[in-house]
């Protein structure tokens, strides 16, 4: 699950990178001994790129005998390139990813397990919610080094009209607290019946990831695991925010029907315009938003509801990841590359780089990390309460995806079902797709 904005590196250039790396998997050691070491990198903001760029560097001038070549890869159809490359026997040394791409290639025997290989700070380091996104079978297959959660981004003058309370990760507002100030942001300026500025624009052109994983806030889970099977289970505490932004839509009319055919970055001129108060984004978002937000324009960062104390603002999430192939005969060196790379001071790198957050938690308390600019510090202070993704280690779970919940809620988020069909088709005909893959 790909909770960013789409990537504008060609799917092209992936496949260009794994057809120079064929014949080169496993690291090859060149005529003069030296190990290289392939590195493919999905990063590719500018200022990523450039981060990753210069810790290779950094690399290889104090590892002249493990050198490390970067490969320039892009997110589109990553899978099924690696698939290819894996098949191949053509897979780069250490490959970047997220944890919810992880789970059919560490079930295919196509990753290492690092569990031997890693060192014993990196694994103190990394809380163990960030390590269980990678784990499988006893095995850790991947890294996990940025995490991406939602957040709220506000227009602050519309807040301050409207003279609500500003939640703080310490004191957030609960969901309905969120309806109410929804309701009071949402204006009629004109009178002609139909809302100027609506309190929230939800993007729900890709509704998936984002309904799962802000159902950990009101206690859901969607997939449990009964007898050793997952299953998709949709009880009202799994449902209860897929209802709230139906009746934001259809009933209070406090959420933007245009919401729903968008994408994160569709809703954003929206947002600058004035006509939504509100938006509920992925982290990196922020960076869009800062380089085109007209000049005067101030916003904030802000976390997301919470459904009580019990619940905290657990949200999930699935962490980008660093691997590597089962099949690179330098396993040791590759991990030592990743070692490196994840070291506190170089998440916060790459973390800004990116726009996201690390998850080691000495790269959390970075002061360069612990600023108001841009919600920086809102995103800190929330880390310690994200969750894995219930999605992570789901076979089949692209297919339900694909083929089942995507048009489901898109249906139910339209008005075109109720929940009773939306809870029928995500678990009747979803668990028929699981069933497929556990046999």
């Amino acid at each position: 699950m790909r909770c960013r904005t789409r990537r504008q590196l060609a799917t092209s250039i992936l496949a260009l990178a794994l057809l120079g790396v064929a014949g080169c998997g496993g690291g090859p050691s060149d005529d003069d001994g030296r190990v290289t070491l392939q590195f493919l990198s999905l990063a590719w903001q500018v200022e990523s790129v450039a981060a990753n760029e210069a810790l290779v560097e950094e690399w290889n001038a104090a590892n002249p005998e493990v050198r490390v070549r970067y490969v320039q890869g892009s997110w589109d159809n990553i899978h099924d390139h690696l698939l290819t490359a894996f098949e191949g026997g053509e897979a780069p040394d250490v490959i970047h990813n997220d944890a919810s791409d992880l789970t059919d290639f560490a079930n295919g025997g196509f990753l290492a397990d690092l569990t031997p290989l890693l060192p014993t700070d990196l694994l103190a380091d990394i809380p163990d919610a960030s390590w269980s996104t990678t784990r499988y079978e006893g095995g850790i297959h991947g890294v996990p080094f940025l995490q991406e959660p939602r957040v709220l981004v506000a227009n602050t003058a519309l807040l301050e009209r409207a003279g609500v309370r500003l939640p703080t990760p310490e004191e957030p507002w609960s969901w309905t607290e969120f309806e109410e100030v929804s309701e009071r942001l949402t204006r009629d300026t004109d009178g002609d019946g139909e809302a100027d500025t609506y309190g929230v624009a939800w993007s729900l052109k890709e509704p998936v990831a984002q309904t799962i994983n802000l159902s950990l806030s009101t206690g859901g889970e969607v997939f449990t695991r009964r007898d050793g099977r997952n299953e998709v289970r949709y009880d009202p505490a799994d449902s209860a925010v897929a209802e709230l932004i139906h009746r934001q839509i259809h009933e209070d009319g406090t959420a933007a029907r245009g919401g729903l055919g968008m994408s994160g970055s569709d809703t954003l001129p929206g947002f600058f315009a004035g006509r939504y108060a509100m938006l509920p984004l992925n982290f990196s978002f922020r960076q869009q938003i800062s380089q085109q937000a007209p000049d005067g324009f101030d916003w904030t960062v802000l976390p997301m509801p919470s459904g009580g104390p019990q619940h905290g603002l657990a949200q999930g999430v699935a962490p980008q990841t660093l691997s590597v192939a089962r099949d690179s005969v330098h396993q040791q060196a590759a991990a030592d590359f990743i070692a490196f790379l994840t070291r506190p001071e170089h998440q916060v790198a790459l973390a800004r780089g990116d726009w996201m957050l690390p998850t080691s938690q000495q790269a959390l308390a970075d002061p360069a990390l612990e600023t108001e600019e841009h919600g920086w510090r809102t995103g800190t202070r929330i880390a310690s309460e994200l969750r894995p993704s219930p999605v992570l280690g789901v076979r089949g779970y692209p297919e339900w995806k694909d083929k089942i919940a995507t048009p489901a809620l898109q249906e139910y988020y339209g008005g075109a079902s109720d929940l009773d069909t939306l809870r029928d088709k995500l678990t009747d005909d979803g668990n028929r797709i699981l069933d497929r893959y556990q046999r």
